[in-house]
Parts: C-alpha cells; structure tokens; sequence
C-alpha cells in the first residue's frame, strides 16, 4: 500500500493529521492543492488504494470493507489517530465505514461527492462494463464517456483544465489495467452503509459539486440528513472531482471547518 506523510509541520510536531483518500481512478495527488494549502498546519497523509495510484495490484481485497482495514492498519501503524479524515467518493465509502465502526480513529469526517448507498443498478452495470473494456484497451478510447462522469461541464469547457486532464490521463496510464479493472468492480458491487452512518459521532462535513454526475446532490444530502449535525456544502459550477475543478472553494470549506473543531 503506498502512502504519503508530509510528516508535521517545523512549528507544529504535535499538529493533528489529515488524512485522505482519494477517488475512483485518482491517487492522492487529487488532493495536492488542499495538501500545499493545510500542510502549513496539519500533517497531511494519503493513502493510494489497492491497484491504483502507487499500491500495488493484487488479485482480491477491492471490497469497501477490506479497503477500509488497509487504511484503519495505516492510520494505527503511523500512529496518526485520531485523524481528520477527508475521502472522496470512494475515498469517502470507506471512510463511512471506519467512522461508524471505528470511533477512535476519526477526529472529524468530511466527504466529498460520495454516497452511502449502494451503485444505482444501471451504473453499476455501466461501470463493470467500463472496466473491462478499460483492461482491454485503456482509457483512450472510453475519454468521451468516463470524462463526463469524473469532471463536470464548466471544468471541462475551461480550456485551463486540460493540463489537470493530462496529468490525471498520465498518472492513470502508469497503473496496471487489471488493479484499475478491479477496483471498478469493486466500487460497482459495494455494500450500502446508509444504516451504519447514524451511529458516526464525529463532526461531518458533506461537500458536493452542484454538478456531480456520478453522486448527484442528492445522495450527499441522504448522508448530511443520517448522520447527526452534519453540514452541508453544495459547491456551484463543479462535477465529482471537486478537489481538482474548485480548489479554492473547496479548500476554504474545509480548512473553515477543521478551525471550527480545533485539534
């Protein structure tokens, strides 16, 4: 499992950690801009999940739960709890998951364009699809599907946004097709939490882009309603990869509420 740790800042040893984990087809570099921005204060850790970004594909162990086991093993053997843990997407599956079972583990929660449901049968169809073809042939030929999905229209209309695009084509093609075709699968035929999350006692934050296609407004509205006192963020003019197309806003949200709750 490959991970990266800014470690704390100078000034700071004790500084509490941020921890993240990132979406389906990233690595932790979709959070580099929160990370330039909170490593000032914080210590900042990602985690690369099983068979993308820089952790190694294996043949099993793409379900949410054992995801989740691989980062509780992380956060324990850096002895980084209790953590801010900020996820997205799938990043944000999991980290349900460890705030619900594993109380001690979690300082505060914040999930981005997320869901605690299970895929909608259709996508889940579509996704499982997607992968295969992805193991065949790449990405290359699936750009004008899976792009809509993971940006939203005012991102890729921004003729700025092709150098993100590129690096995120680029980082994708150094992963093994057959880690990358699994993890799909492995986010298609996930379990629904939605009854453990009332349970979650750290403070929440639920950030969603206005224009998510793959976990609409909705869904994020599902989880701020079951979870108790939590907060709700709605980001105008931005799809799933929130952290990439709004930085800014989205890190000001963040950080806003990371001062809220203190150490």
């Amino acid at each position: 499992i490959h991970y990266t740790d800014t470690g704390a800042p100078d000034d700071r040893p004790d500084a509490p950690t941020v921890f993240f984990g990132h979406g389906l087809l990233f690595s932790g570099w979709m959070f580099h801009p929160q990370i330039e921005a909170l490593g000032e204060h914080y210590r900042c850790v990602t985690i690369d999940w099983r068979g993308q970004g820089g952790s190694s594909a294996v043949r099993h162990g793409y379900d949410m739960d054992t995801l989740a086991a691989d980062a509780t093993a992380l956060i324990e053997h850096l002895g980084l709890a209790p953590v801010h843990y900020v996820g997205l997407s799938m990043g944000g599956f999991v980290g349900q998951r460890i705030a619900a079972r594993h109380r001690n583990l979690v300082r505060s929660l914040t999930l981005l364009d997320t869901s605690a449901g299970p895929e909608d049968p259709d996508n889940a169809g579509q996704y499982k699809l997607l992968g295969a073809v992805y193991r065949l042939s790449g990405i290359r030929p699936l750009r004008k599907k899976v792009l809509p999905l993971m940006f939203g229209p005012a991102f890729l209309a921004d003729r700025g946004s092709a150098a993100v695009i590129a690096e995120w084509e680029r980082q994708l093609g150094h992963c093994r097709r057959a880690g990358i075709s699994r993890a799909v699968r492995g986010v298609a035929d996930r379990a629904s939490v939605a009854a453990e999350i009332g349970s979650i006692t750290a403070p929440t934050l639920v950030i969603v882009g206005a224009d998510d296609a793959a976990t609409p407004v909705r869904k994020s509205e599902n989880i701020a309603a079951t979870i108790p006192g939590a907060r709700l963020e709605v980001i105008p003019d931005c799809g799933h990869s929130s952290t990439l197309e709004q930085p800014a806003a989205v890190t000001r949200v963040i950080r806003e509420f990371l001062e809220s709750i203190g150490t």
